[in-house]
């Protein structure tokens, strides 16, 4: 494990959806448009939380997100535009220390920044599994 470098340049996001569809969607467009490297999909997940004052449970659906840090505003503004709850949860948080082949992995196969189409590209096919 590494801290600092490709770690501070990273971030993991949490985003719920109301459906298993929905967040394939998702996944599939920030992936798909180089915002995010990866999206794990957990399902289902339990949220209690409070909405109109009232307590509500509902099984939702995580996305967990590997980006790089500077994208997090384009990747909150992309989910919002795909998402169906008036106020989609988009947290970011940064990573601290992780693999370094890992992170750099995160940063070539993510747009360098949000106003730019191309990023670097590495061979990873066998980055996992």
């Amino acid at each position: 494990m590494k801290s600092g470098g490709a770690s501070t340049r990273t971030s993991v996001m949490f985003v719920t959806a109301a459906s298993e569809e929905q967040a394939g969607l998702i996944a599939h467009a920030l992936v798909g448009e180089r915002l995010a490297a990866c999206v794990n999909i957990v399902s289902p997940i339990r949220s209690i939380y409070r909405w109109n004052d009232e307590v509500q449970t509902d099984t939702e659906h995580l996305m967990v997100v590997k980006t790089r840090a500077t994208l997090a505003s384009k990747v909150a503004a992309r989910v919002k535009e795909l998402h169906s709850y008036e106020v989609p949860e988009v947290i970011a948080v940064p990573i601290i220390a992780g693999a370094k082949s890992y992170l750099d992995w995160v940063l070539a196969s993510t747009i360098t920044s949000p106003g730019r189409s191309k990023s670097r590209r590495t061979g990873s096919k066998g980055r996992r599994k």
